[in-house]
């Protein structure tokens, strides 16, 4: 037992020195930033074409094994609930293991939930369908989580484009995702499966890969490299802490993760509800499947591909600025969704275009906003548990969007998600007020 706890000290220590080596060289800490961009942005690939499949046929896939509408937002609902769930867990283990151990997991839980709703749906098995949504529902809140590793050793002007960056790639599986569809629909049919499996094969196999490609390359950790660096400023900066009476958690600014926070809840809950069931409503107006695949494609590039953009105006103008934009946006969105005939591919296009900007806009902004405000020693447990927020207002906007269109029409849900987003307007005026 002696020989172990030795063993384990000195680990300890040689880990130690290692990290120090990073917090006292500026030339090393940009070297690993870069590095880390580019392994997260790899990753990020892989995972936006895992989120995907959820996105473009997990309705259409409840619809077909529940032989309803009034359910079709379940699968949305339960994903989401899996994610909150998961944001918190990757969260937490982030904190205490790093970025590398916690996004890793993530993945490969995503993977492995995508792998069983093939096999709910091979079976017919319902309880297995929501089980195996729930576990999936961990790839999309680590594709999320993701976007915060590339800021732990960006500069404070640095910290948006860092977001961004890593969320433009997302673009690339997100679009391939939905666009083939068809393509993987028929290799599922080929080996005896339901075609609306397809793109939850191929979310098996892009999660799984993003998992390991973390687990692989993502060394040294950015997240505990940070830490050190931020003990070794509290460090050289103690004499004067002592004299002003402050402690790390003075530079914990409470607002700023209140306001991020609201502005990415409230985004979430407009554009996943209208989202979730803009495919449904599609098939009641006699579009296909490829054409659903063509407009939530659109939406997906809309939601990461003006990222760059984004992350540049986020850094220049301020966090709240684009809030702001965010609410005008999924405004015009949702009046849109709701006027444009049904039957009308233009406007059905426009309209998920420009909610999926809306969401860019606000998830990037409150990103900034939980960065600026969370210091290390907090970092990954405050955004996992900012993420948990985030995805239970997606389950809930998921879950109440079905029955909001059973019970009215996707038209009424359209107009409420609209005016909902309203309400970052108030939340960003309190926030400067306080200020």
């Amino acid at each position: 037992m002696s020989n172990q706890s030795a063993l384990g000290k000195e680990k300890r220590s040689s880990r130690g020195e290692w990290l120090r080596q990073y917090a006292d060289s500026p030339e090393k800490q940009r070297r690993l930033y870069k590095r880390t961009m580019i392994i997260v942005i790899a990753s990020q690939m892989f995972g936006g074409a895992g989120l995907a499949a959820g996105i473009t046929v997990g309705a259409l896939l409840a619809q077909d094994m529940l032989g309803t509408d009034g359910y079709a937002g379940i699968p949305t609902a339960l994903s989401t609930l899996g994610s909150a769930a998961a944001a918190l867990l990757v969260g937490r283990l982030s904190q205490r293991s790093g970025r590398r151990a916690g996004l890793a997991a993530g993945f490969l839980a995503g993977g492995l939930g995508a792998v069983g709703v093939v096999l709910a749906a091979l079976l017919d098995h319902i309880a297995l369908l929501f089980v195996s949504l729930l576990v999936y529902g961990a790839g999309s809140a680590t594709n999320l989580q993701a976007r915060y590793a590339g800021t732990d050793l960006a500069l404070p002007t640095q910290r948006a484009k860092s977001i961004s960056a890593a969320m433009v790639f997302t673009t690339f599986g997100a679009v391939a995702g939905p666009n083939l569809v068809t393509i993987t629909g028929r290799l599922a049919a080929s080996m005896g499966a339901p075609a609306l499996t397809g793109p939850f094969m191929l979310a098996a196999v892009a999660y799984l890969a993003a998992g390991l490609a973390l687990l692989l390359f993502l060394r040294p950790d950015p997240l505990l490299v940070a830490q050190a660096i931020a003990e070794a400023e509290h460090s050289q900066d103690r004499p004067h802490r002592a004299r002003q009476s402050r402690t790390p958690e003075a530079s914990v600014n409470k607002r700023g993760i209140i306001v991020g926070a609201s502005v990415m809840v409230l985004t979430q809950i407009v554009m996943t509800g209208i989202m979730t069931m803009t495919p449904v409503h599609m098939q009641h107006h006699g579009h296909g499947l490829g054409e659903v695949g063509i407009v939530i494609g659109i939406h997906v590039a809309a939601m990461f591909l003006p990222s760059l953009l984004t992350g540049v105006l986020v850094d220049k103008y301020g966090r709240m600025p684009m809030s702001y934009a965010s609410g005008v946006t999924l405004l015009l969105a949702g009046l849109l969704a709701a006027f444009a005939p049904g039957d009308s591919m233009v406007l059905l296009v426009l309209a998920l275009a420009l909610l999926g900007l809306g969401w860019n806009f606000g998830l990037i902004s409150g990103t900034a906003a939980i960065v600026d405000a969370a210091p290390p020693h907090i970092r990954a447990k405050t955004q996992g548990t900012v993420d948990v927020l985030i995805a239970l207002a997606g389950a809930s906007g998921g879950a109440l969007s079905g029955m909001v269109v059973a019970q009215s029409s996707y038209s009424a849900l359209s107009l409420a998600g609209g005016f909902l987003s309203l309400l970052l307007i108030p939340v960003v005026l309190w926030s400067r007020r306080k200020g």
